[in-house]
């Protein structure tokens, strides 16, 4: 029994090396190491390797994502563009106005003039001074001229000066909108490079089997009844097939998406919006199954893509930088919609 308790004593003053205390610590410390380990070989990780397929979907997110902005692009420089028109007007119009204010203060210097080279004296005192009844009617005649004519110089001028001011306010509100819409355009243009330059490296990152189709069939499809506007429309996308895709761009030598259809129709003689956001709004909006060749067939949710449909499930368009216009099926993409311009 004293051995018994003996050991009991033994266990009780020296304990288990791994309870208590000394277990605490160890498993904190064990725990602490584990913790920097995995932080070592979490910063030190490499990015995860996409597959072909991953990285085709992400560039084509990012074409995706530039042909956005390009149509925001295009429709600040339109924007631009007709700022800059009106403030050029309104300048024009400020030259002139500027003129007929000199000339009504000359009108006014030439009055002020001759009334001081008469004296200063007040008209109808020189005529009660004038002794010659008929230099008295004469000079009565001109006195009242004189006075109408300074009171209409004044009226002028005065009117003059509120119309040029009134210009000038007007230029200076049309230039600080003009300016609001070239930082616009500004930022857009930065959105498209940065997206299409992430895009080339993740192409660059793929094997020549994995790229973007660069050619496409050019064979004729269907075309609408011949000498009709929308077969001139259609005729001129068919001789743009080939031409590259060249993100702001109306022709003839290159288009982006709604560049194509604006100066398809244009050659047919009707003038589209510059956007696919507008082109869509510009005709008559006819449903998927009415489609005929001519119309304008757009996709995407945000209506960001547009081609010009030939018939047959087919339509012609300017795909992505890289690319170039070329047939293709309108199932290609998410369709959201058509119109008939006309």
């Amino acid at each position: 029994m004293a051995a018994h308790r003996k050991t009991r004593a033994h266990r009780k003053d020296h304990p288990h090396p791994l309870t208590g205390t000394a277990t605490r610590t160890a498993t904190t410390l064990v725990l602490a190491g584990a913790a920097v380990v995995t932080a070592f070989q979490g910063t030190g990780a490499a990015e995860p390797v996409l597959t072909p397929a991953q990285i085709k979907a992400r560039v084509d997110e990012l074409y995706q994502e530039a042909e956005v902005a390009t149509e925001h692009y295009n429709g600040a420089r339109e924007r631009a563009a007709r700022e800059r028109a009106a403030l050029d007007r309104l300048r024009d119009e400020a030259v002139r106005s500027t003129e007929r204010l000199n000339t009504a203060r000359h009108a006014l210097g030439s009055i002020a003039t001759a009334q001081y080279r008469a004296g200063g004296i007040d008209p109808g005192l020189q005529l009660v001074l004038s002794s010659d009844p008929d230099e008295y009617l004469e000079r009565a005649a001109f006195a009242a001229h004189i006075g109408d004519r300074q009171a209409a110089s004044v009226a002028s001028a005065q009117q003059e000066l509120r119309h040029l001011t009134e210009v000038r306010e007007r230029a200076g509100r049309r230039s600080a909108a003009l300016g609001a819409h070239q930082r616009e355009l500004s930022r857009h243009k930065k959105t498209v490079q940065r997206r299409l330059a992430a895009a080339e490296r993740l192409l660059n990152t793929l094997p020549s089997t994995h790229g973007t189709p660069r050619t496409a069939s050019v064979a004729p499809v269907l075309s609408p009844t011949t000498g009709t506007r929308a077969a001139h429309a259609v005729a001129y996308a068919y001789r743009a097939l080939g031409k590259p895709y060249v993100w702001g761009a109306t022709g003839p030598g290159a288009f982006d998406c709604s560049g194509l259809t604006r100066a398809a129709w244009q050659a047919a003689g009707i003038s589209l919006p510059r956007t696919t956001y507008s082109q869509i709004d510009a005709g008559q909006r006819v449903s998927r199954a009415a489609l005929a060749p001519g119309d304008l067939v757009f996709f995407y949710s945000g209506v960001s893509h547009v081609g010009l449909y030939v018939g047959a499930g087919k339509m012609i368009h300017s795909p992505r930088p890289g690319g170039v216009v070329r047939i293709a099926s309108i199932d290609e993409m998410p369709f959201a919609g058509a119109s008939r311009p006309g």
